[in-house]
């Protein structure tokens, strides 16, 4: 008898849950489903973004797209070259960094802004501490060619002794003494 009545309890305790379990699943289902429809809005609010052409109307800024850091040896009067290690932040600042190749290996820092003009293909650099800005020639997308005060090319056969090369674009660092 005993049997029987345990047997009972749990067929009960079972239907109970059962029938409690299959009242609470519509819920569920309906959640599901405004999971569903949420997920659908989004999908369709982010399509209608995509082909939304306006914002290709709008020029991007080239100097944005235009950084790295550049690599060269320039002439020196006095030393055998000059280590030059020129680096272009995103966000218009730069740090030149020099070192003359004698006794002395002092590395001398310059910080500044850049500037970018796409129409003489130049980027400029304006010390914090100096007057006097540098300028270079973009020659291409990995190649700095500096130009003299005026801002003129230098002289015929001296403008790769003035050239920096960014970081991406050479496989070595090492750089010979002209």
């Amino acid at each position: 008898m005993q049997t029987l009545k345990k047997q009972l309890k749990q067929n009960l305790t079972l239907i109970f849950f059962s029938t409690l379990l299959l009242a609470l699943h519509p819920a569920m289902a309906a959640t599901d489903q405004a999971d569903q429809e949420k997920l659908l809005r989004a999908r369709v609010k982010s399509h209608q973004q995509d082909t939304d052409h306006a914002a290709h109307l709008t020029p991007i800024d080239k100097s944005l797209e235009f950084h790295g850091v550049f690599y060269g040896y320039l002439p020196c009067n006095d030393c055998d070259g000059i280590k030059a290690t020129l680096s272009l932040k995103q966000n218009n600042n730069y740090l030149l960094v020099t070192q003359p190749a004698r006794d002395s290996s002092r590395e001398f820092y310059e910080k500044g802004k850049y500037s970018w003009n796409d129409e003489t293909h130049t980027v400029v650099l304006t010390p914090r501490n100096e007057p006097t800005p540098r300028q270079y020639h973009i020659e291409d997308e990995g190649t700095l060619i500096q130009l003299n005060s005026d801002g003129a090319r230098m002289a015929a056969g001296l403008a790769d002794r003035y050239t920096l090369r960014r970081s991406d674009t050479v496989k070595s660092r090492e750089v010979h003494i002209h």
